[in-house]
């Protein structure tokens, strides 16, 4: 009986394979918005839970029933602003021409990056400006600088992280928003709201360093074969130049890549902690303390990993998703006892 020739799989859309050079996503692409708010968050992997809904999607086959729901929880502790940055186009890229600190930062920030020992002041093209009210005015857009706070979860980790979060609006709206958020907390219920799309930027679990057939899925070989089952095999037109084509499914490190998933439905952002909380805390992260979010199925990466969230930069404006009605949340223990 003939045999299905299978002699690579993996996406090449991914390449090459190396792992993230940080612990936590970074988002090259922001979406847009009309309001001034922050267009993106950050939270803390917790686990996955089941939830019992009623399906409200307009064009379901289920439409109206009680349906079962994965989900992943999110801790999402206040994000805390370091400093205003400003940015000018220029032919190429963005350029930072300014920034404006402020006048107070978490001790713990001092484990990540050098801080600011005098308060409250702004550097311009590189040189200290005296005062914060002389904010750089040539200026196309405004981000924040903002840091994660650890120390309120359960995860046993002071190191906060440091990334920069984009504003919606125009460039005077961003400023004003800006200023007024300088040294202060953001919640997650400023950037988003219940029952729209978010992207997850997220780093997957590093899996060490594996072979072909698991890094890229090409097919085990005939058991009768010589050598090897678990390697390519015949290598035919990928050597035909002479060398090994870097096409070639070889071996290497798995995992601890950069990826992103588009269009997760944000269901829920909580505040009660009793209503997610499972019995005996969660495998490898513990007890929820601070407010959540759920989001419909599976998020990479492993737990306590830091997961960027944004709002949905390809989501189709004719599909309005609107926050379904939960019924039963699953709070039994995950320990298997």
């Amino acid at each position: 009986m003939p045999r299905t020739r299978q002699p690579r799989a993996g996406s090449m859309q991914f390449w090459p394979r190396v792992r993230a050079r940080y612990n936590y996503a970074r988002i090259r692409n922001w979406p847009t918005s009309n309001e001034a708010k922050p267009l993106g968050f950050a939270g803390y992997k917790v686990g996955m839970t089941h939830l019992l809904i009623n399906d409200n999607r307009a064009h379901s086959l289920t439409k109206g029933t009680e349906i079962f729901c994965p989900t992943t929880i999110v801790e999402c502790p206040p994000l805390k602003t370091a400093s205003i940055r400003f940015y000018k186009n220029t032919k190429n890229s963005s350029k930072l021409v300014s920034e404006t600190f402020a006048d107070s930062l978490d001790n713990e920030l001092e484990r990540k990056t050098t801080i600011q020992k005098k308060k409250g002041k702004e550097t311009v093209n590189g040189e200290r400006v005296s005062s914060r009210t002389s904010q750089a005015t040539d200026f196309d857009f405004v981000r924040l600088l903002c840091y994660t706070q650890p120390k309120l979860t359960g995860i046993g980790k002071k190191k906060p992280e440091l990334f920069e979060v984009a504003v919606g609006g125009g460039k005077e709206q961003q400023l004003t928003y800006a200023n007024e958020k300088l040294g202060k907390e953001i919640n997650i219920s400023e950037a988003f709201k219940e029952g729209q799309l978010l992207d997850v930027h997220s780093l997957t679990k590093g899996k060490g360093f594996q072979g072909p057939i698991r890094r890229f899925g090409v097919q085990l070989r005939h058991h009768k074969s010589e050598k090897s089952r678990r390697n390519p095999g015949s290598l035919g037109p990928w050597k035909s130049q002479g060398h090994v084509m870097w096409r070639t499914a070889h071996a290497g490190k798995t995992g601890y890549n950069l990826r992103t998933e588009y269009n997760k439905w944000l269901i829920k952002i909580g505040n009660k902690f009793d209503e997610i909380n499972v019995k005996g805390g969660f495998v490898h992260y513990g007890i929820v303390k601070n407010p959540y979010i759920l989001v419909k199925g599976s998020i990479g990466g492993a737990q306590k990993r830091l997961i960027r969230l944004t709002g949905a930069i390809k989501s189709k404006k004719e599909v309005v998703w609107e926050t379904p009605q939960i019924t039963y949340t699953s709070i039994e223990s995950k320990q298997g006892t």
